[in-house]
């Protein structure tokens, strides 16, 4: 039975959305129109990107179990915000966990543990019966390089059963602790994570210095949601941290940058900016963090929207409503981008860069818009409450206890 009750931080009262409820709310129904068309009926699974062709065709690419996975948690939250799910929900489930033979990562047990805990929580009782957790922590090789995303992927699926009342993962608790315990190694003094562990390999050394978007805004929402199941203010202490170095090197029109340098917390690389890191991941993780640390992020998340709205280098407006779907991101020359990111992580300098050339990523993922949802269904609609929802309001009362 798919689970209606919200679990996490859709209907916060913190105060955000302030000028951007209108791009919000097209954003939403962009997604509703949009998503139906990057699926694929036949295998009840979404594809991997949809892409404008030479002749200005959009066309299907792909498969991805991760992506379904992950536009599922905005579909859901769609549902219990009150407006159906353009596609069903039930069927993608079932061709999801019908075998896990394409389980590449541990990451993606992490994300379909996290998934059924929020959607369908009778389903991880099953899910149990396929899938070893402690021992994936050593069976897949993300796991074994201690990669960060993948990381807090896995501790935001547990933290989620957790906080769902589901007790059937063996050694539940201390696996979960044992994930945070690596996790929080990956990150440097200055709040910033590295995209992997730092060990003596050349691509420990480099990649765990330098960690991508994703690498600062899935340990921020994992963090998040580990203090708030575990009732631990150190992990929302650094979850905080993480947020506040981030929302410092926001860029002069809310560009979220792409890497970051953990050793001395700076931009390595801005380039490319995606649009799902406007209006998708950045939000949905501060939001989750303003709801157990009692913070307001709202500033940021309206500056970082805003960029969807030509506020951007090539003052463009990503959307493309008829088409249901927003652009992928803005890049410029990859090489360059690359070696000079390269250059100053090892002499240890700050990268010189040059925007070359802006062009537009033609294509959109349905992840994106699926994380679109789940940071903003439902939100509209309650952002004239001030106040939070109770396991909230004590999680924050346990992070200012500790701070105090």
């Amino acid at each position: 039975m798919l689970n209606t009750n919200m679990q996490d931080n859709c209907t916060a009262g913190t105060p955000t959305l302030k000028g951007t409820a209108a791009l919000v709310s097209e954003i939403i129904q962009i997604a509703q129109s949009g998503l139906p068309r990057m699926f694929n009926a036949e295998r009840q699974l979404f594809c991997f990107t949809l892409r404008r062709d030479s002749s200005g065709k959009l066309v299907q690419e792909g498969i991805s179990h991760r992506y379904t996975m992950m536009t599922l948690l905005g579909l859901h939250r769609l549902e219990v915000s009150g407006t159906q799910s353009p596609v069903s929900i039930g069927p993608v489930m079932d061709a999801l966990t019908r075998d896990l033979n394409w389980v590449q990562f541990a990451g993606d047990l992490g994300v379909l543990l996290w998934l059924c805990a929020i959607v369908d929580p009778g389903r991880v009782n099953g899910l149990m019966k396929k899938v070893d957790y402690k021992e994936s922590l050593h069976r897949y090789k993300d796991a074994r390089q201690r990669s960060t995303t993948e990381l807090a992927w896995i501790l935001t699926g547990l933290s989620h059963a957790k906080l769902a009342g589901i007790s059937c993962i063996p050694e539940q608790d201390r696996l979960a602790e044992s994930v945070y315990e690596l996790l929080k190694t990956n990150q440097g003094s200055h709040g910033i994570f590295g995209h992997m562990a730092s060990n003596g390999s050349w691509a420990g050394r480099f990649r765990g210095r330098a960690g991508s978007f994703a690498d600062q805004v899935y340990p921020i929402y994992a963090l998040a949601q580990y203090g708030r199941a575990y009732g631990d203010p150190e992990a929302i202490r650094r979850a905080r941290e993480c947020a506040e170095a981030i929302v410092r090197l926001q860029g002069p029109q809310g560009e979220w940058w792409w890497h970051y340098d953990a050793v001395n917390g700076e931009v390595s690389r801005p380039y490319p900016v995606y649009s799902v890191h406007q209006h998708g991941m950045a939000p949905m993780a501060l939001h989750a963090l303003e709801e157990v640390a009692g913070m307001d992020f709202s500033e940021a998340i309206d500056k970082g929207l805003r960029w969807i709205d030509k506020q951007n280098a090539l003052d463009i407006d990503m959307r493309a409503s008829d088409a249901g779907l927003v652009w992928r991101g803005i890049y410029w020359n990859h090489v360059w981008s690359k070696s000079a990111e390269m250059a100053s992580l090892y002499l240890g300098t700050a990268p010189i860069y040059e925007i070359r050339n802006p062009r537009i990523f033609w294509e959109c993922r349905p992840y994106e818009l699926g994380w679109a949802l789940y940071a903003f269904a439902g939100r509209l609609e309650n952002r004239e409450n001030n106040h939070t929802g109770l396991e909230s309001a004590s999680a924050a009362l346990i992070w200012r206890s500790s701070v105090s």
